[in-house]
């Protein structure tokens, strides 16, 4: 019994972790089309004036949503990680009943 809430746990770890590296495995993923991007504008004939603020808004755009699935992802492993407390309070209570004879 102890070793199927500790499979349970580990499992449910492993897709918090899991879901944590896709969301900055794409957070890097934006930030590298963000910079090739800004090296495209950078190496054409345009002025820097018109330039910079455009790699700007890219670089901003890119962070913000990077940010943005990073928080997303730590909170849906929080979730992950909540509801996997709650399960092993559940068998536990289930354990020390069958145990005490309660059930």
């Amino acid at each position: 019994m102890a070793k199927k809430i500790t499979d349970s746990v580990e499992a449910i770890e492993g897709e918090a972790e899991k879901i944590l590296e896709e969301a900055r495995t794409r957070a890097n993923e934006i930030l590298l089309q963000a910079r090739e991007e800004a090296k495209k504008i950078v190496s054409s004939q345009l002025s820097l004036d018109e330039i910079k603020p455009k790699c700007d808004n890219i670089v901003s755009k890119a962070r913000a949503e990077a940010d943005k699935k990073i928080k997303d992802s730590e909170k849906k492993a929080a979730e992950i990680g909540s509801n996997a407390d709650k399960k092993v309070k559940e068998l536990m209570e289930l354990v020390v009943n069958i145990v005490t004879g309660k059930s």
